[in-house]
């Protein structure tokens, strides 16, 4: 019993590191900045956008062909623009526009991530978008990852022609706790992005993408999102698929069967 004061010190400790360090864990940014070309990208211009409360956020867009749908993409916690150039050059080579937009922290993007924050940017890309005069039927929002948080919420709060989770959580709280399942992680995470709550609320189409594979987010929390959301709602499991190999293994071609069975 003497050791008792020791070890719940240790354990209010760690959980203090957990409540005040949560964002340090899961946000990690890329904060490189890169052009689209020397990414080696043709077509894509890079856009400056400027936030309410004084940030500067680095987007790349590529102008839709013909009557080709844009793609809204929201990246995970992870890497850049850069880093998913071949994604974005297969969504443009088919003819469809991209709007990939960096969070704050990555890709040149000035500030730092918060769920929060995150959403409104998603949205303020969503109006920018709608500014530039492409439709609200011509807007497919993309969360891939951690970025499936601001697509659901995008897409509970906005017209778009459909919803596309690759990968999806139903909530952080629900992956950390796989590894930490010691600590009420509901209470002392900031950023939670309950996906099973905001994908209810969708009324576009969705599709989920998920590979069997996947060792960061399980299947089963694809399977999940896809289960909570509203018809019509379609689900794409990849059984050699990882968490971001999905293009590997025909997740586009997926999307695109998908994107041309809407009427």
């Amino acid at each position: 019993m003497e050791y008792l004061p020791w070890i719940i010190g240790a354990y209010v400790l760690i959980c203090a590191v957990a409540y005040f360090g949560n964002r340090w864990f899961m946000y990690y940014p890329d904060p490189m900045r890169e052009t689209p070309a020397e990414a080696g990208l043709s077509g894509v211009e890079e856009i400056e956008l400027k936030t309410p409360d004084g940030e500067t956020l680095v987007a790349w867009y590529a102008k839709a062909k013909r009557d080709k749908p844009t793609i809204l993409y929201f990246h995970g916690n992870a890497g850049n623009a850069a880093a998913r150039a071949s994604k974005i050059e297969t969504m443009h080579e088919d003819g469809s526009g991209v709007y990939y937009l960096n969070n704050r922290g990555y890709g040149g993007s000035s500030g730092h991530p918060t769920e929060a924050d995150n959403v409104a940017d998603a949205l303020l890309a969503y109006d920018y978008l709608r500014g530039l005069g492409v439709p609200a039927e011509k807007i497919v929002v993309y969360g891939e990852s951690l970025g499936s948080g601001q697509a659901t919420r995008l897409g509970a709060q906005k017209q778009v022609r459909a919803v596309i989770l690759e990968a999806p959580l139903t909530s952080t709280v629900d992956v950390g706790k796989r590894t930490y399942f010691f600590l009420p992680l509901g209470l002392l995470m900031t950023d939670q992005f309950r996906n099973l709550d905001h994908v209810a609320k969708v009324r576009a189409p969705v599709l989920v993408l998920h590979g069997d594979q996947d060792g960061v987010i399980p299947v089963e929390m694809g399977k999940q999102v896809y289960a909570a959301a509203n018809e019509p709602k379609t689900l794409e499991l990849f059984p050699d698929g990882a968490h971001s190999d999905l293009f590997d293994h025909g997740a586009w071609e997926k999307v695109r069967a998908f994107l041309a069975g809407l009427k």
